[in-house]
């Protein structure tokens, strides 16, 4: 398994780090138009090779390294800064993609290549990234709210002293400011999340359902706010979900696809089972009428700036 990531900045050198530590592939490209940074970011990861798995590691600023690459994880682009939105990034990110996708695919095979999407704002990347690559789209996957759901569980977790392992829970839609979280869907042990609260004694008022959907949307402005960006949440959610397409392991996660014709085109965040062939099938999850308004709402706000490209 040969994966080459384009973009190695703090997100993309995250991105390496816990892609390398799965053990599931035998070679990285770290691709930076800056040979200097990507020759640096390979010696220091090579140098980690004995206190783990020995993955073959280069560096390269010519696309013609990454030719044999199973995956591509995009990961190229300008990070949020503290006070900016995803969607403040859209333009000069577009022009990044635009820049990239062409030559990735002049040195890939387009019949098995995956690509995996990680600049934002993230869904439109990836209805970007599927168009310029003509791949069919369950091979351009976003990672959409897979981080997002994972601070869920957490958060959920710590309130309802539980593993967050027995908690079922997705935030569907934008991975952005109109996310929604499926609260309808949520199971803990099987039980629903009311059902759950009234055995365990556990209040679960309007008012902290509302503090923790502001705590989940919030998280990555209050990481930016303290450490400059988000890094670590983002490598860990790309690693998982390398692993389930390699392992072929048809796993759920809320991944952003391409979906839908004409003018209603639209990538977002829906549970998903992934495979070795990418996205297998797209669930329809349980929501409540108020919850799947919120989703067609998030719907519009993607393809409106999608349209302003």
């Amino acid at each position: 398994m040969k994966v080459a990531i384009i973009g190695v900045g703090s997100v993309g050198s995250a991105v390496a780090t816990a892609v390398k530590n799965t053990g599931l592939v035998h070679e990285i490209v770290l691709f930076d138009r800056d040979g200097v940074r990507a020759r640096a970011a390979a010696e220091d990861l090579g140098h980690a090779a004995s206190f783990g798995f020995d993955v073959k590691i280069s560096a390269a600023n010519n696309y013609r390294t990454i030719r044999g690459s199973d995956i591509v994880i995009i990961a190229a682009g300008a990070n949020q800064k503290p006070g900016q939105t995803r969607t403040d990034l859209l333009q000069n990110n577009a022009d990044v993609i635009r820049d990239i996708i062409p030559r990735v695919m002049a040195n890939v095979d387009p019949k098995r290549v995956i690509l995996i999407i990680v600049t934002n704002p993230l869904d439109v990347m990836v209805m970007l990234a599927q168009k310029l690559s003509s791949l069919p789209p369950a091979r351009v996957i976003g990672t959409g709210t897979m981080l997002d759901s994972a601070r869920l569980r957490t958060i959920l977790a710590r309130g309802l002293a539980v593993s967050p392992q027995s908690i079922h829970s997705y935030v569907l839609g934008e991975h952005g400011d109109s996310s929604v979280i499926d609260w309808s869907g949520i199971t803990i042990g099987g039980l629903s999340i009311e059902d759950f609260c009234r055995q365990m004694k556990v209040p679960l008022s309007a008012t902290t359902r509302s503090a923790i959907e502001n705590h989940v949307r919030n998280a990555a402005y209050e990481i930016i706010r303290g450490r400059g960006a988000t890094w670590d949440g983002i490598g860990a959610a790309v690693a998982d979900l390398l692993k389930c397409i390699v392992n072929d392991e048809h796993r759920i996660l809320t991944v952003s696809i391409v979906a839908g014709t004409g003018a209603n085109v639209l990538a977002m965040s829906l549970p998903r089972v992934v495979g070795a062939n990418g996205v297998v099938a797209t669930l329809n999850p349980k929501m409540s009428p108020a919850e799947s308004a919120a989703l067609r709402r998030s719907g519009k706000i993607i393809q409106k700036n999608f349209s302003r490209l």
